[in-house]
């Protein structure tokens, strides 16, 4: 199994070569040059296994130049209960009939990005030592929330590598922000930035992407790499969870073998809902894919029209790990679908490049409209939402998971399907406890996180995960801020080179 990049179908790498990486020179993303399936038996064989058994089933065949001892060393090290607060890794609750909500916040930080940067660390460094054994590897994260503190605390003072996290200064929740800048570890930095994520993400490319810079810590014996989605070694695990789901559901008894399923995912930039999408290429039995978006509704936009346009006002939202205007992962998803036409997609990231827009093909558009759904709404939306949800079912939802079961529910107004669904639960709802807290009634008037926490366990008789109230003690380590044009020289004087 090789990998191309989006932007160069002629180059071929092994996954190793993709993970270590983690973008290709020229700005693309590597995708698998063909889509691994399982066939039904092998499916219905997963239904038995635990987690980490079907995570080695799916890298197996994702990950062709990693040895079986391998595969299993890294699965077995990440998804195990030292790890995770819960024996199958992912949980299942049924929210009505019909309707479940996939946990995937029961990690070490509490939300869905754990599922993949617990294991992201044994990827990289099995894969380093194939492809640059001898470097210091160095992780560039842009976060809008959850990804900085899940790579923080999946690298801190793993041997051979760094981890520079940058995150927008206003644009992460309390909690968020108070988990990333006490993070402990010696290879660990991060950094505020004077501006949105788009402006951290695009910081990172153009890090990424510079000669001079890559020439400087070459010098040093240092590679460059990330744990952004943009790395094929962060999408892959994401992949797993929904394969694992349907064998889950399957051995359960709440489907049957071969029943199709929605799934509705709250996404910013992508890479989860491309992650249900390739599992459905792998065989998993999908009927809809259904995309969440809050009031930054560019993706919206775009599966309903096929036109992609940042060019509109950005907010920052009681979701805030949604407030994205560039979703990097879209490429990934388009160069399938154009049949891998790498120029065409240079021509439409080129052109959302220097204007910030770009439209795709009749052909493209049909391809969209038949596999997703899109929808978005408001925070007064999405708060009615948490709302709703509790004293209805007395299930208490993250604001980003509000987002989902609201888009949902339009959903079904609006066609009338009744196909089981899986709705992705990205986070414990302890993360955005103020949101929450006034999502069910209750009045912020205090700037004391805990305090808010506290009346939101007293409310709903429900407790915070131990991994967030071990913040209340730690130190803050991290309290810089910097323009976005600064990100080089902050990375450049961490790793002093």
């Amino acid at each position: 199994m090789n990998y191309r990049s989006t932007r160069n179908s002629s180059l071929k790498v092994t996954s190793a070569h993709a993970i270590t990486k983690g973008l290709s020179d020229e700005g693309g993303l590597y995708v698998p040059e063909s889509i691994p399936a399982l066939s039904e038996a092998e499916i219905l064989s997963l239904c038995d296994k635990s987690y980490a058994d079907r995570a080695y089933e799916v890298f197996s065949r994702l990950l062709t130049d990693f040895t079986p001892e391998e595969i299993r060393h890294c699965v077995d090290s990440a998804y195990n209960d030292k790890n995770f607060d819960s024996d199958n890794i992912a949980e299942i609750s049924l929210l009505v009939p019909g309707t479940y909500v996939l946990e995937l916040w029961h990690g070490p930080t509490c939300a869905f990005k754990d599922m993949a940067l617990q294991i992201l660390p044994y990827l990289l460094t099995t894969s380093a030592k194939k492809t640059v054994d001898g470097k210091q590897i160095a992780i560039l994260v842009a976060t809008s929330g959850d990804t900085g503190k899940a790579a923080l605390e999946g690298f801190k003072d793993v041997d051979g590598t760094s981890i520079s996290v940058f995150y927008p200064e206003d644009g992460v929740s309390r909690m968020q922000k108070r988990q990333m800048t006490t993070q402990e570890g010696n290879n660990v930095n991060v950094c505020a930035i004077k501006g949105n994520f788009d402006d951290c993400q695009n910081g990172v490319k153009q890090i990424f992407t510079d000669k001079e810079i890559a020439d400087r810590l070459a010098k040093n014996n240092i590679l460059l790499s990330s744990a952004n989605s943009i790395n094929w070694g962060r999408l892959a695990p994401q992949i797993v969870y929904y394969v694992s789901t349907y064998a889950e559901l399957v051995k359960n008894k709440k489907i049957e073998f071969g029943e199709k399923i929605n799934i509705v995912v709250p996404t910013g930039n992508f890479g989860n809902i491309l992650a249900a999408y390739y599992a459905k290429l792998m065989g998993i039995p999908v009927n809809k894919l259904i995309c969440a978006s809050n009031s930054n509704n560019v993706l919206t936009d775009f599966i309903n029209t096929g036109v992609y346009d940042r060019n509109r006002k950005f907010y920052t939202t009681v979701s805030p790990s949604m407030d994205i205007l560039i979703s990097s992962n879209l490429e990934r998803l388009l160069y399938h679908l154009t049949g891998e036409n790498d120029a065409v997609i240079r021509d439409w990231f080129g052109q959302l490049k220097e204007t910030g827009r770009y439209e795709v093909s009749d052909d493209v558009k049909a391809k969209i409209s038949e596999l997703f759904y899109a929808g978005c709404c408001s925070d007064d939306e999405t708060k009615a939402e948490i709302k709703s949800t509790f004293e209805n079912y007395s299930y208490l939802l993250d604001t980003h998971t509000a987002v989902a079961a609201k888009v949902y529910e339009d959903y079904k107004k609006a066609t009338g399907d009744t196909t089981k669904t899986v709705i992705a639960s990205t986070a414990n709802p302890y993360k955005f406890s103020g949101a929450v807290y006034e999502a069910i009634g209750g009045r912020i008037d205090t700037d004391d996180e805990f305090e808010i926490i506290d009346r939101l366990e007293k409310a709903t008789s429900t407790k915070m995960p131990a991994p967030l109230a071990a913040t209340r003690t730690k130190a803050v380590r991290f309290t810089g801020s910097v323009e976005k044009q600064d990100m080089s020289s902050v990375v450049l004087d961490f790793l002093k080179s």
